[in-house]
């Protein structure tokens, strides 16, 4: 008996492919690289579709679902939020989407990336000026904790707050 699928689950990408070989979670886990957890996580978010049970309740999966699992995971690996995850997923489901929707989201990922990136260089920078200008002996002054503690002059270079 499977569950009820949760409001805006993603439909597996080939349904078909449930009459091929069944994984118990810990199967599908190596088979895909995503941990048993995360597989559980996974589906109570709706990314992947609720999985049919045995007579003894244990999860199975099948070749379509290990998949879609390697999917989610080189998507996360690049960073992409769990929205913009369901948007990828359903972008790949629906065979009608264009390639113009994919690259839309992938480009706007890229900017948030990019963002990100120059944040850090920001701290980097900053914190590489502190410690440049750190003795680093046996004296107790220490610029780092100084700025750290904002008592600095205002002086130096302060990295980015975030949101």
């Amino acid at each position: 008996m499977t569950r009820a699928r949760p409001a805006g689950a993603v439909r597996s990408h080939a349904p078909s492919e449930r009459d091929g070989r069944a994984y118990t979670i810990g199967q599908a886990a190596r088979a895909s690289g995503v941990s048993a957890k995360m597989i559980r996580y996974y589906e109570q978010e709706g990314l992947l579709p609720a999985a049919p049970r045995t007579a003894g309740n244990y999860r199975l999966s099948y070749a379509n679902d290990v998949h879609t699992l390697r999917f989610i995971q080189r998507a996360r690996r690049l960073g992409f939020s769990m929205a913009q995850l369901r948007v990828l997923l359903a972008l790949w489901t629906d065979r009608s989407r264009s390639s113009a929707q994919v690259k839309r989201l992938a480009l706007a990922h890229v900017d948030e990336l990019d963002a990100r990136i120059a944040e850090l260089v920001a701290m980097r920078d900053t914190l590489a000026g502190l410690a440049a200008h750190c003795a680093g002996d046996a004296r107790p002054e220490c610029p780092i904790l100084t700025d750290l503690a904002g008592e600095g002059t205002g002086s130096g270079a302060r990295a980015p707050r975030r949101a």
